[in-house]
């Protein structure tokens, strides 16, 4: 069911439900998700350990966490929470994403509640999380704030928010849509809208507007000789992470 109020935008649905099939083709049209997601996977499991006081050397160190994964696309991030132990929620605007990530969920003897839905509308329906996962979805939105207030809304007190998006500046624009959608052709033209990035100064700022309160940001940055993604303490000029607490 969908929110009377939504930030969903239309035309940005269509662009990911157009790829759903390719979610798991670690070659294919998000074989850039698939090469960043051990960087994502490593700052969104150090933060929850943090957060929560868990080891994560022990085997399911997240038992008795819910965590929403928002914008879940294919599960890429979903199905990793769930083995770790976390009760998942994976929602994502586009239904046509869903039926590939529960049958790859499926197929991996996890479960997970995949849900075609908004954050507004589980916001608006009581629902509430320890840990939200916001990655790579606010630069597709229509209106920004309004859906960082819905994910603020989703998390209990304590809670923790994880969102990653990508810096507005000529190096972004050179990198994440002439790089990767037009010389490397990782990723279908007109899959971003340069004008929709936002800077880590405005996402602190939409954090804190929405009632949230930013702890950390780092940068995901990619090294073109290695062909591999680190975090840096300090790179924020392409794509970067946040991470923010509700009191």
């Amino acid at each position: 069911m969908q929110a009377t109020n939504t930030t969903v935008d239309p035309a940005e649905v269509a662009k990911f439900e157009a790829m759903a099939a390719e979610w798991w083709d670690p070659n294919g049209k998000f074989k850039p998700l698939h090469m960043l997601n051990p960087c994502r996977l490593d700052y969104i499991t150090t933060q929850i350990a943090a957060e929560f006081n868990r080891d994560l050397s022990s085997a399911r160190p997240f038992e008795g966490l819910r965590l929403l994964d928002i914008g879940c696309g294919g599960g890429l991030l979903s199905e990793p929470m769930a083995r770790l132990g976390a009760e998942v929620v994976g929602a994502d605007a586009a239904g046509g994403n869903l039926p590939v990530a529960r049958i790859h969920a499926e197929q991996s003897g996890l479960d997970i509640d995949y849900r075609h839905t908004t954050a507004e509308a589980m916001a608006e329906a009581g629902e509430q999380f320890d840990v939200v996962l916001n990655m790579e979805v606010v630069e597709h939105v229509a209106d920004p704030l309004s859906y960082m207030t819905a994910c603020q809304q989703l998390l209990k007190s304590g809670g923790l928010h994880i969102c990653s998006t990508i810096n507005r500046n000529p190096k972004s624009f050179a990198m994440a849509i002439v790089g990767a959608e037009y010389i490397m052709r990782w990723l279908p033209k007109g899959t971003h809208e340069w004008n929709k990035f936002i800077t880590p100064d405005e996402l602190f700022d939409l954090i804190e507007k929405s009632g949230l309160t930013p702890v950390d940001r780092k940068g995901f940055v990619f090294n073109p000789i290695s062909w591999q993604w680190s975090i840096s303490d300090k790179d924020l000029s392409v794509n970067y992470v946040t991470a923010s607490t509700k009191a």
